[in-house]
């Protein structure tokens, strides 16, 4: 676990350090607040299935701070007009979700009365995931244009990366036919068989610390609520570059993708310069 930390602490240095070397360059800087419901979909519940998404909902709270090119901090005015200062916005976010997870779709449907979807009925999760990273912002109107017209709205698009530090957690109250109770997730005769026997030798439970890369991308606008303060509504798609996000990665076939996050997030932001 230090290790986890002291990885998240060089990033962080990173992250602070190209900010400042752009502080240094003058410009502007903008801080603000997230939160919405996120949907995490992954190993759990049917692929694909609505009600599975909509199931697995959660929420997400962050922290964003924005190099805004097309002002300059140090002498209260505009930069020098080019296309990047005026379309372009970096940001940089820490954030964090949670997501309760579980089996929807078909194969738990209460006219199922074997022990397998049994199993599937009991076993549960949790995402808790903790992220840092940097996105580049692309507005296609006019920054400056936006800025100075209070109750103007500007769309934007958005493409990143972040690093996620994700501590998973499972859970089991599987009562077998002889009407023993056993709580522990890592008994091999609580969880859904097809899972053990696809597992090729590997447990489809992990709850250890994950630490993974993702790429992120979203599409949203911002409104323009005071000349120093706008709002902000953004939809983002987080890809993992990997599976085991949630704890949970079984071999069957319908297993094709790593974990995803889609996250409907409102904000506030606040220019400070």
């Amino acid at each position: 676990m230090v290790l986890h930390f002291k990885r998240f602490f060089v990033l962080g240095m990173a992250l602070l350090s190209a900010q400042l070397g752009f502080s240094q360059l003058g410009f502007s800087h903008e801080l603000g607040v997230i939160v919405g419901p996120v949907q995490f979909r992954s190993d759990y519940g049917q692929r694909l299935n609505e009600e599975n998404n909509i199931g697995n909902t959660g929420y997400g709270i962050g922290l964003i701070h924005y190099i805004n090119f097309s002002y300059r901090a140090d002498c209260n005015c505009y930069t020098a007009d080019t296309y990047f200062n005026d379309h372009f916005k970096l940001r940089s976010e820490i954030s964090y979700n949670q997501t309760n997870l579980d089996h929807f779709g078909k194969w738990v449907d209460p006219s199922l009365t074997s022990e397998n979807a049994e199993r599937l009925r009991r076993h549960s999760g949790q995402a808790n995931n903790f992220d840092i990273g940097m996105q580049l912002e692309y507005f296609p109107f006019s920054i400056r244009a936006f800025s100075s017209h209070r109750g103007a709205w500007g769309p934007f698009i958005s493409l990143g990366a972040h690093y996620t530090t994700s501590s998973p957690k499972a859970f089991t109250d599987y009562t077998s036919v002889n009407g023993v109770q056993d709580n522990n997730v890592f008994n091999p005769n609580n969880i859904y068989q097809p899972w053990i026997a696809a597992s090729q030798g590997e447990y489809p439970i992990d709850l250890d610390q994950i630490n993974a890369w993702s790429v992120v991308t979203s599409v949203g606008t911002r409104y323009k609520l005071t000349i120093l303060s706008d709002l902000m509504i953004d939809l983002r798609f987080q890809y993992y570059f990997s599976d085991w996000i949630d704890g949970f990665n079984h071999k069957l076939p319908s297993n094709k993708f790593n974990d995803v996050l889609v996250w409907l997030n409102f904000g506030y932001i606040y220019y400070l310069d």
